[in-house]
């Protein structure tokens, strides 16, 4: 028995042993690990962050009636270049019918007062005419006769108003015609003729006729999230591209950032706004959707190596790269990094342009 126990123990041993060295012989049959390098490079280092939004004009001014009607003709349509005073539309007024009744009432009253006037300044006057009475007693009278006469004209002017929505001697102060209050560019207009507009008065913001902008001011208006508000300030540069516009990048300056965020799919955003500067050679359209890099700093013409090539002491965390000094042979050396986009880094000391370094991952 035990014979037997010991003979199974030497063929346990033989086995092991004969499966370690096949494991050592494929191990030494592998090709030896070659390293390959990369030679540092100068170039702009730029760190930055992006910011989702769209291209929207600086100012926009909405243009609304200020009575209420149908709208009757429009003058003008989307892309149209206007100027102040200019005219855009005219409404044909629906009368509320109390009101128009009111007025007419207002007419008949007035003209019972005008001809009771009428009928006193003609017995004055022929009273002054036979030496009755005096001149100021006449001229009293015929005051009151002017008077009378005013507000009779007065009451068929409001008349006409209500029905019409103008009366003589009103020219372009005429509430049907609606005119241009600034100059720029028609951005929309989302009224046809036909279509029923309210007046914009205290309790109603009233119907938009027309939209207007001046399109040589235009600005970025996006959002970023919490966790990068606190890296850009105002007055920083933008880079913003526009997905409409391909190969070509606006500048802008930051000049906005929201006090206060917004919860939006479970993050807090801060709105930013950027002004663009001005484009003579390039039409941007209000709406288009684009993306702004803010520069939170730059680093011109500096010597950059790959992030990854960069490897951290266990100990210290301190960085370093491994030169080659031959083939297949390197030699650690500390570095100071300065500026990195993500992708590159700066090595401010440490090597130069001819320091072939270890791709080591």
């Amino acid at each position: 028995m035990k014979k037997l126990i010991t003979v199974l123990i030497l063929i346990g041993i033989v086995v092991t042993f004969g499966f370690a060295m096949y494991y050592l012989y494929q191990k030494n049959s592998e090709d030896p690990v070659t390293y390959t390098t990369e030679l540092p490079a100068k170039q702009t280092v730029v760190k930055k962050t992006v910011a989702v939004g769209s291209i929207l004009p600086l100012e926009e001014v909405l243009i609304k009636p200020n009575i209420s009607g149908v709208i009757e003709e429009i003058y003008i349509e989307g892309g149209d270049q206007v100027k102040e005073g200019d005219l855009i539309a005219k409404i044909r007024v629906v009368p509320n019918l109390s009101s128009l009744n009111t007025a007419k009432n207002n007419i008949q009253t007035a003209k019972i007062s005008l001809d009771d006037q009428k009928r006193n300044y003609d017995r004055q006057k022929g009273l002054f005419d036979r030496g009755v009475i005096s001149k100021v007693d006449l001229e009293r009278a015929e005051v009151s006769y002017q008077q009378a006469l005013q507000s009779y004209n007065s009451a068929n002017q409001n008349y006409d108003i209500i029905r019409t929505g103008t009366t003589r001697g009103l020219g372009k102060s005429a509430n049907t015609l609606i005119r241009s209050t600034v100059g720029g560019m028609v951005l929309e207009v989302p009224v046809e003729v036909g279509n029923q507009v309210i007046e914009s008065n205290t309790f109603n913001d009233g119907t938009t006729i027309a939209t207007l902008a001046d399109v040589n001011k235009m600005i970025f208006e996006g959002k970023v999230d919490e966790s990068e508000v606190g890296k850009i300030k105002e007055g920083l540069p933008l880079e913003i591209t526009v997905g409409a516009i391909e190969d070509q990048t606006f500048n802008a300056v930051l000049d906005y950032i929201a006090p206060k965020g917004k919860a939006e799919n479970g993050a807090i955003q801060f709105e930013i706004k950027g002004t663009l500067k001005k484009q003579d050679t390039t039409f941007i359209r209000a709406g288009l959707s684009a993306n702004a890099s803010i520069i939170l700093a730059r680093a011109n013409d500096v010597l950059v190596i790959k992030e990854a090539l960069v490897q951290y002491d266990a100990e210290t965390k301190k960085p370093y790269v491994e030169i080659e000094t031959g083939d297949q042979q390197f030699e650690r050396k500390d570095v100071e990094l300065g500026l990195s986009d993500g992708i590159f880094v700066e090595v401010k000391s440490g090597i130069n342009e001819s320091d072939k370094i270890k791709v080591w991952n």
